[in-house]
């Protein structure tokens, strides 16, 4: 009674914004016979300018004042209705604030969640951006002006499995075998010594988390939300991080000798057992071929032999978006249907930033991005700059899973 009385209240908050009726015809959430397990991943944009807004938001919701944006956020999930669903850029505080993070999952109707603490906004001590000042954002492990902004956290109508779950903050980026550390332009490394002794791969955070799906299948949520790769210099220490943070998940799925250097953070070594069922999902800010990631970055997941990428998940509001707004999007390789961001028309235009990756053991039933054209039901949640809920695209995709009870 409590989650529907929310419920409405976020409905009706949202009236003005959203008509009824179906998002889109091809891809309808709410049909799928029984036998899929759908996963999701979205860029909700719930990051706040301060610690501590995003909790007195949710809060406020529970209690019938919605914020806008929230209530936005909230009914694209509903109307997408995913059953394992990773959230980026959701502020989490220090230490991974449950609170916040069950607070949301009442109020979108998700019985499981997990979270853990983000890389971003904890201080380093080092001058990470050699700008001559020790302290800020570019100084912390991961971008951020307090702990756990732009943080992450997963909701489930399945089982989380948390005894068995993997996080992998604390990994050391000089740990990864071949790693691509930046380099000034004369060669030099563009950290010191004593630095990459201490920097961490995840700008955020890497977690492995076992859903249950029955007493027989379990599948491995791995999620992400590697740094994007801008906002740097001409040693695009970004754009190598990011390149890197996308390569842990392609040795982590290798069986073997190349994921034997990997160790979490309770220190337990190796990737992934061999033959067990995934879904690589997060916001990689990796383009297939537009942008100004490091060439090849995300190919090391969509060429990899362990990964199912027969069917991409598409929009007809991405085509259209890419056509009426111009600029960066004319001279674009990679095809606008597969766009899941809404950037800047000036550059680098609208990106396939946000992926949902099934192990080739799970066959893809459907897939879709949630962009409607405009004027169509649903198209007031997504709209344009300045965004109703955020620049970035739900992206889901249905496996089929012999299911066990969904809660």
């Amino acid at each position: 009674m409590r989650r529907l009385t929310v419920l409405l209240a976020v409905l009706l908050a949202c009236q003005s914004l959203i008509p009824a009726g179906a998002a889109d015809a091809r891809h309808d959430p709410h049909d799928r016979h029984g036998r899929e397990v759908r996963f999701s991943t979205f860029n909700a944009s719930l990051n706040r300018g301060t610690a501590g807004e995003l909790r007195a938001d949710l809060e406020a919701a529970l209690e019938g004042d919605v914020d806008p944006q929230l209530g936005a956020v909230l009914e694209i999930i509903d109307r997408n209705d995913p059953d394992v669903l990773l959230v980026n850029e959701f502020d989490t505080g220090t230490d991974g604030d449950r609170r916040t993070v069950r607070m949301f999952a009442e109020l979108a109707g998700y019985r499981y969640f997990f979270t853990a603490p983000s890389n971003t906004g904890i201080p380093s001590g080092f001058d990470l951006n050699n700008n001559g000042v020790i302290g800020g954002p570019e100084d912390a492990f991961g971008f951020g002006f307090f702990p756990g902004q732009f943080g992450m956290a997963v909701f489930s109508k399945y089982l989380i499995d948390t005894r068995r779950a993997r996080t992998f903050q604390h990994f050391r980026w000089a740990d990864m075998p071949g790693a691509m550390l930046p380099t000034n332009p004369d060669g030099s490394s563009f950290y010191s010594d004593e630095e990459l002794e201490v920097f961490r791969l995840s700008s955020k955070s890497h977690w492995d988390l076992p859903i249950v799906i029955s007493h027989r299948k379990v599948v491995h949520f791995l999620v992400s939300h590697p740094t994007p790769p801008v906002f740097d210099g001409p040693e695009d220490r970004n754009g190598t991080r990011n390149f890197d943070e996308i390569g842990f998940w392609a040795d982590y799925v290798r069986p073997g000798r190349a994921s034997r250097y990997i160790y979490d953070d309770d220190g337990r070594e190796g990737g992934l057992h061999p033959g067990a069922r995934f879904v690589i999902a997060g916001d990689q800010n990796s383009d297939p071929l537009d942008g100004d990631s490091v060439p090849g970055a995300i190919q090391q997941l969509l060429e990899h032999p362990r990964i199912n990428t027969r069917v991409t998940p598409d929009s007809r509001g991405a085509v259209e978006a890419s056509r009426l707004q111009g600029g960066a999007n004319l001279t674009h390789r990679s095809n606008p249907r597969f766009d899941t961001a809404d950037f800047a028309d000036g550059a680098p235009g609208n990106l396939r930033a946000d992926y949902v990756l099934p192990s080739k053991q799970l066959k893809i039933r459907d897939a879709g991005v949630f962009w409607p054209v405009q004027g169509a039901p649903g198209s007031e949640l997504t709209g344009v700059f300045p965004f109703p809920s955020s620049d970035h695209r739900l992206v889901w995709v249905d496996v089929a899973a012999r299911r066990g009870r969904r809660c």
